[in-house]
C-alpha cells in the first residue's frame, strides 16, 4: 500500500456518526434479522425424513394360517358374552407411502362386525380382520398345545 492510500480517509475518520433526522434508527433485533439464515427449500428436511422412514411389507398368509385365524375368530365369536382378552397383531397400512407397520393390540373383545370385517374391543379400538397376522390369548392355550 502506498503512503498516499494510507491517509485517504484522514479527513473523515474523526467525524461524529451520522444520525438521520427523517428515519429512526433500526432496532438491533431488526438489524440481526437481516443476517438470519434463509431456508430456500422450505419443507425439504421434512421430505427427506419422510423418505428415510422405514415401513414393513405386508406378509401374505398361507392357507393353514388363514384357517387357524378363522378358527380363532369363531372361538372368540362363541365366547363374546365373556369379553375374552386377546393379543392381536395386525398390519396397519401407511397413509403416506407403500408398506406399513405391524401393530400389537391387547384388550377385551366386545364384538365382531361381520359387515365391516373388524374386531371391536371394549375400549373402542377396532382392527381389520383382513390384516390380522396372529391372535393369542388364554382361550387359545389348548389350541396351541394341539398344534405341537
Amino acid at each position: 500500500m502506498s503512503l498516499k492510500n494510507e491517509h485517504r480517509y484522514d479527513d473523515i475518520i474523526n467525524l461524529p456518526h451520522h444520525v438521520s433526522k427523517k428515519h429512526p434508527p433500526m432496532s438491533l433485533l431488526n438489524r440481526a434479522a437481516q443476517f438470519s439464515p434463509f431456508a430456500a427449500l422450505t419443507g425439504h428436511s421434512e421430505a427427506i425424513q419422510e423418505t428415510a422412514r422405514l415401513t414393513d411389507s405386508f406378509i401374505e398368509l398361507g392357507e393353514d394360517r388363514k384357517r387357524q385365524l378363522d378358527e380363532q375368530i369363531q372361538r372368540i365369536r362363541e365366547n363374546l358374552e365373556q369379553e375374552p382378552e386377546i393379543e392381536a397383531v395386525y398390519f396397519q397400512p401407511d397413509d403416506k407411502k407403500d408398506g406399513g407397520a405391524y401393530v400389537t393390540v391387547c384388550g377385551r373383545v366386545k364384538r365382531i362386525s361381520e359387515y365391516e370385517r373388524r374386531i371391536i374391543f371394549t375400549d373402542g379400538t377396532s382392527l381389520p380382520i383382513d390384516y390380522l397376522f396372529s391372535i393369542r390369548g388364554e382361550m387359545f392355550r389348548s389350541m396351541e398345545m394341539s398344534d405341537i
